[in-house]
């Protein structure tokens, strides 16, 4: 009796898991259930969908109230009151889950070397000189990525330190979350970014955000991005351009950890 008792609650325990897991996997349409044929099409290209706006003349979001997507994706950002923002929405085939998508937004190291166009330049050059986990906002040394986890935690926080091309030293803090139906993943600065010394992106008012989603058709990548500039640095600097290269190099360094997973 007690062998029956225990295979009758596996087997419901099992079931129950599928049922959860089936009901949990939307389509795009279910999330975004009001955009057009071009901008599917877009969605599903190699570059994505990528859309800058400023305060000033009204922010576009897709993802915003015509979306099902977890208002707080959108709110977070909003809060930062960002005079600039940047969206972008891209599905990548393949049947990856979570755990892949944790690994893969674990391994900062690989955001070193990540290529993007310099138009002044007129070439492609590493937007990351350098790329690396840090212990916490004040222990700023290099400490190594961990070995692949077995599992996703509920919620973590990094912290990273990035050399980058036009400001030098810049630091993150990076925080998980499982949220809705995937994972949350939040990129603030907790210090200054500088130009030639002078702040020129003040500490948490650059903001990017990740959200990641197994839905029907692969995995779905929502970012957003905002910041917050003052206006003599908004008329000396192509803030979109700076914005859309630095979202584009970190989901492009996410789908490719996502694919080597």
């Amino acid at each position: 009796m007690k062998k029956i008792i225990v295979i009758f609650v596996l087997i419901f325990c099992v079931s129950g898991l599928f049922a959860r897991e089936g009901a949990s996997t939307r389509s795009l349409n279910d999330i975004f259930p009001n955009i057009n044929e071009e901008t599917r099409s877009l969605i599903f290209s190699e570059s994505g969908y990528v859309k800058s706006s400023q305060k000033s003349g009204g922010f576009v979001i897709l993802g915003g109230e015509t979306s099902r997507l977890a208002p707080e994706n959108i709110n977070m950002i909003l809060r930062r009151n960002p005079g600039y923002l940047v969206e972008s929405i891209q599905v990548i085939s393949g049947s990856a889950n979570l755990l892949a998508v944790y690994n893969a937004l674990s391994r900062v190291r690989d955001l070193k070397g990540r290529l993007y166009r310099s138009a002044s330049r007129n070439q492609e050059v590493p937007l990351f000189e350098e790329a690396t986990r840090i212990a916490s906002e004040r222990q700023t040394g290099a400490i190594p990525d961990p070995a692949p986890a077995a599992e996703v935690p509920q919620s973590e926080t990094v912290f990273i330190r990035l050399k980058d091309v036009n400001f030098g030293n810049t630091f993150y803090r990076g925080e998980m979350a499982l949220v809705q139906n995937g994972l949350r993943y939040t990129l603030s600065n907790f210090r200054h970014m500088t130009y030639l010394l002078v702040p020129v992106i003040r500490e948490d008012k650059f903001i990017a955000q990740l959200y990641f989603e197994p839905i029907n058709e692969g995995i779905l990548i929502y970012s957003i991005a905002g910041a917050d500039i003052s206006d003599f640095f908004a008329s000396k600097i192509h803030i979109d351009s700076a914005i859309s290269k630095r979202l584009s190099v970190i989901t492009s360094w996410a789908i490719d950890g996502i694919r080597r997973n």
